[in-house]
């Protein structure tokens, strides 16, 4: 039913379990939620390993990552909502940066190789808030196409991507069937914690 309309008593009854046995272990739905993002987070990781495998480099792994988060959110109220979610929920959120700041050292560090911890920290502030507002409009009339395009496009900015190399790794991103590889990439991750939750 979405992460907004789920209380700690209807996963308590799903587990069969109390709640308090529940709020116990996870004293907030926060806590839940921070642990589902760890595991997304460390979900995206393996799919940009694999996708860097096949060939693909990190640069197009991360527009594909935005790419299918904005085209699931387009397409699925659900997912919209765990991803607004987590956006806005400050232990959610911390997981997020650092992980984005961790990856995003490895991936743009050729194009800022004098950057300081302190500089991809900010930078990854900016980032946030490109991402969540590029989330947050899922159904706006601006088309998903154009609300990627901008979004990369500033991405990549911050982080000193030349034009040329922005420009291909958009209309690449693009001429993908995004709404598949978004819907594709959802039940991935439903069957990644599934997995790991058994």
């Amino acid at each position: 039913v979405g992460y907004s309309r789920t209380s700690p008593r209807m996963i308590a009854g799903e587990l069969g379990i109390s709640t308090g046995n529940l709020t116990y272990h996870y004293p907030t739905k926060d806590h839940l939620l921070a642990v589902l993002v760890e595991m997304l987070c460390d979900f995206q990781w393996k799919l940009m390993e694999k996708e860097a495998g096949e060939g693909i480099s990190s640069i197009m792994a991360v527009c594909l990552e935005l790419m299918s988060m904005a085209s699931a959110c387009e397409n699925n109220e659900i997912a919209k909502d765990l991803f607004i979610s987590a956006y806005r929920s400050p232990l959610a959120l911390e997981i997020i940066r650092q992980n984005d700041v961790m990856r995003a050292k490895k991936v743009f560090a050729e194009y800022c190789p004098h950057w300081t911890d302190e500089q991809f920290a900010e930078a990854e502030i900016l980032v946030y808030g490109i991402e969540y507002a590029t989330l947050m409009a899922a159904g706006d009339p601006v088309p998903l196409a154009t609300r990627i395009t901008g979004a990369l496009n500033q991405i990549l900015t911050i982080y000193n991507v030349p034009e040329e190399i922005r420009i291909r790794k958009t209309e690449k991103v693009l001429a993908m069937d995004y709404n598949t590889i978004g819907e594709k990439i959802l039940s991935e991750f439903i069957r990644y914690v599934e997995t790991i939750n058994e």
